[in-house]
């Protein structure tokens, strides 16, 4: 079951979402916002084992195991969708066709350098199409929960694990606050979730940033 911040942050990320974009949604939280897409806004959801058109996740016992996204989770597919290999797949990724990609992260930074694939010293499968998705999409997001298990900020000055990408970051949306990053300002702090101040969004944030003159507060949840 997702927790209540993967869902606040999932709902926010939704909210960036225009009608007619080709979207692509990374293993995990990201998966979570193809049930929050709002009302009127079209968007087709592309997975990088090779679908488009992936609709919410299905109801409790309706799932299909032939039909998952690339984190093996069960998806559903709207009228119209279809299903094709991984080399078309990353045809649309390589070829710039995707208009916007959400993936979490291990550690982003001031930069807007990623860090998502791998904790060192621990077993991963592999980096996945994570290296694609963030170099080939039009408009990176960073979806994520503000810190890690520990405490410690995950927006750091600088990444301290492997980089996915180098300065690729454009969004980042955590359960407490959004951040966009700017070619003459670096990152803005935009937005502030409800129950959250200035100064808890400093204490917790290790980059720098600036704040927007119109910065909008207890922000998530509104029209």
């Amino acid at each position: 079951m997702a927790s209540d911040a993967k869902k606040v942050i999932a709902a926010r990320a939704a909210r960036e979402l225009e009608d007619g974009q080709i979207i692509n949604l990374g293993i995990g939280l990201p998966t979570l916002i193809a049930n929050y897409v709002p009302e009127g806004i079209d968007v087709v959801i592309q997975t990088e084992n090779g679908a488009v058109g992936v609709g919410p996740a299905p109801d409790p016992g309706c799932e299909d195991r032939d039909r998952a996204n690339a984190g093996n989770q069960p998806i559903t597919l709207i009228p119209g969708g279809s299903y094709f290999d991984s080399a078309t797949s990353f045809g649309m990724i390589r070829g710039g066709h995707i208009d916007a990609t959400f993936l979490g992260t291990l550690q982003v930074d001031e930069q807007g350098n990623i860090a998502n694939w791998i904790v060192p010293g621990k077993m991963l499968a592999g980096m996945g199409g994570a290296m694609d998705l963030i170099t080939g999409a039009k408009v990176v997001y960073i979806v994520s929960e503000h810190c890690s298990k520990d405490g410690a900020s995950k927006l750091m000055k600088q990444c301290t694990f492997p980089l996915t990408g180098a300065e690729e970051a454009d969004v980042v949306i955590t359960e407490r606050a959004l951040f966009r990053r700017y070619p003459e300002r670096g990152w803005v702090l935009e937005e502030i979730a409800a129950g959250y101040t200035l100064d808890d969004i400093a204490a917790c944030t290790d980059m720098a940033y600036t704040v927007a003159d119109d910065v909008k507060f207890d922000a998530y949840g509104a029209d």
